[in-house]
């Protein structure tokens, strides 16, 4: 049996060296203990400092360091999709090269699937320490939001630091959209999972490529591809809006029939028609946000572009 570890890499030439090392070690117990042999699968996506150049130096000492280099950067969920297909192994691993997710679960994950008979082993934080508040707050704020309303259930903290059978892996990449957010596609696909809870561990070396505003986008590419709920709400949002604009109509008809007042307030009015016009700018935005996810799925573009691999180039 062989194990394939995906890791997916942008810019890590000062973690890569330290994971590598890392890895091997735990690998090599595996190789002893458990007889299965391993195999890495780099994934260069559009790195532009010295990535490519050690993936290749790891590759001529280790022929079981295989790595693909993308024409440019096409995004973490486009490295991981391109290492499962790459992928031939009886299990496959993914995992980030910052250490954040300890090798150490290695043994515990190929446990949970040859002995407990799951189908994939994941980890999920347990906190968030080292971390800012602010961005844990929303962090904890948009799993309750997407597990309230979407049909699947994502794990608060879930990594994508998990290892699955092959069974599975095909399911996964059964599921070929553009738009993709992998915590829920592999909810999606069911299969039983075992989740190894851990505290939150730091970067070994380098600086994380995922900002505030990355995560919101990614957030919302999370929200857009598994619930319609937000087009929901923009047709409550309407209907309780005509309600009122109704309820209103008719107060003005009978104050005016019974006390013969004009209708005064264009302060009040102003406010009124800048919240409405809000609220339907707002709407139209949630209506242009699955357009736009649509627009982008038919126009049927590769989720990514190989520039060269172990083998060289295509």
């Amino acid at each position: 049996m062989r194990l394939d570890i995906i890791v997916p890499c942008h810019n890590e030439e000062e973690v890569l060296p330290l994971f590598y090392a890392e890895c091997g070690k735990v690998l090599a117990e595996i190789r002893k203990e458990k007889d299965i042999e391993s195999s890495f699968i780099f994934v260069d996506d559009g790195s532009k400092d010295n990535t490519l150049k050690l993936l290749k130096e790891f590759h001529e000492k280790d022929p079981f360091v295989r790595f693909i280099s993308f024409s440019r950067n096409f995004g973490k969920e486009a490295a991981m999709y391109a290492g499962l297909q790459a992928s031939e192994g009886d299990f496959v691993v993914i995992m980030d090269a910052d250490l954040q997710d300890p090798p150490s679960f290695l043994p515990k994950m190929l446990d949970a699937l040859l002995e407990e008979g799951y189908d994939c082993a994941a980890a999920r934080r347990s906190d968030r320490k080292g971390e800012p508040a602010v961005r844990s707050w929303f962090a904890s704020k948009f799993y309750k939001l997407i597990n309230h309303s979407a049909s699947t259930k994502i794990e608060e903290g879930a990594r994508d630091f998990r290892m699955m059978t092959r069974q599975m892996k095909d399911a996964v990449l059964e599921l070929s959209e553009y738009n993709r957010f992998s915590k829920g596609i592999f909810s999606w696909v069911g299969f039983h999972t075992k989740w190894l809870p851990y505290e939150n561990v730091n970067r070994a070396a380098g600086k994380t490529k995922w900002s505030f505003k990355a995560l919101s986008y990614y957030a919302i590419d999370g929200i857009v591809g598994f619930t319609v709920k937000p087009l929901e709400i923009a047709a409550w949002f309407g209907m309780i809006f005509f309600l009122l604009s109704i309820i209103g109509i008719l107060f003005i008809i009978v104050r005016k029939l019974l006390f013969g007042d004009p209708v005064a307030g264009w302060p009040s009015l102003v406010c009124i028609v800048l919240f409405c016009s809000g609220i339907q700018l707002f709407c139209t935005g949630i209506i242009g946000e699955y357009l736009a996810k649509t627009y982008i799925e038919v126009k049927k573009r590769p989720l990514y572009i190989v520039r060269e691999t172990e083998k060289g180039k295509p």
